[in-house]
């Protein structure tokens, strides 16, 4: 298979996910893993940013790519098999505006980056089409800007209004895990996917040399937190 099919396989086989999902919405689906292929994980990887600081391995993406195929099988591999560990996520602070304070960072490494984006890939065709209309934040082919103007266009046809801003204040950072499993089993009840995102939930968080785990919140710095964020509100 050339790198050139791969996509495509790939998009026809979210689009057979997206039908067993509306199919069977009060099932959950149970064989999302065997989706998940090598092409499946090139493709996690194309859409994985390689130029991002590197996690707690030291590992970079122009070290990993120098042996991506092996690389990628032996994660398919242990992420099937029960044997992948996911490790500690980086914690650094940056500046949160223009003020003293900060915000955390999340830093995976580029494998469970990879890994998380193979998931990811497999869930957005479930979740999409469950997902309202207003909401924007962190999803295929949505942005800010069309969010400001879906309001503009709102605002206009109503004739001017009220506009009220709420913000969830570290809302990704306290979701409860375990109503988060239990959201999550309504619509995927795959062993494989499950145990690999409860990995995430429990691998901990590497700052200034000392782990922590914390007991709420979504996986840092991945982009699992923003999917696990949009099935919690939802």
């Amino acid at each position: 298979m050339t790198g050139a099919q791969e996509p495509d396989c790939v998009s026809t086989k979210q689009q057979r996910i997206a039908e067993l999902a509306k199919r069977s919405p009060q099932l959950g689906c149970t064989s999302l893993n065997h989706h998940l292929d090598r092409a499946w994980l090139v493709e996690a990887s194309q859409r994985t940013r390689k130029d991002g600081a590197p996690g707690v391995d030291g590992q970079t993406g122009d070290d990993y790519g120098l042996a991506l195929l092996d690389n990628l099988t032996s994660l398919l591999e242990r992420a099937k098999s029960g044997a992948y560990l996911a490790p500690p996520v980086r914690r650094v602070h940056i500046p949160k505006g223009a003020g003293p304070e900060t915000r955390p960072l999340g830093i995976p490494t580029l494998e469970d980056k990879v890994l998380q984006r193979a998931v990811v890939m497999a869930l957005e065709p479930i979740y999409e089409p469950d997902f309202l209309d207003g909401s924007y934040g962190f999803r295929p082919g949505r942005s800010a800007h069309l969010a400001l103007q879906a309001l503009w266009q709102q605002v206009m046809n109503l004739g001017g209004c009220w506009l009220v801003e709420v913000d969830l204040r570290k809302f990704v950072d306290t979701l409860d895990h375990a109503q988060l499993r239990s959201l999550l089993r309504r619509r995927v009840r795959d062993g494989v996917l499950l145990r690999v995102i409860d990995q995430w939930l429990k691998a901990g968080v590497l700052e200034n040399g000392d782990i922590s785990y914390p007991e709420a919140g979504a996986p840092p710095g991945g982009v699992m937190s923003p999917l696990a964020a949009n099935v919690y509100l939802h």
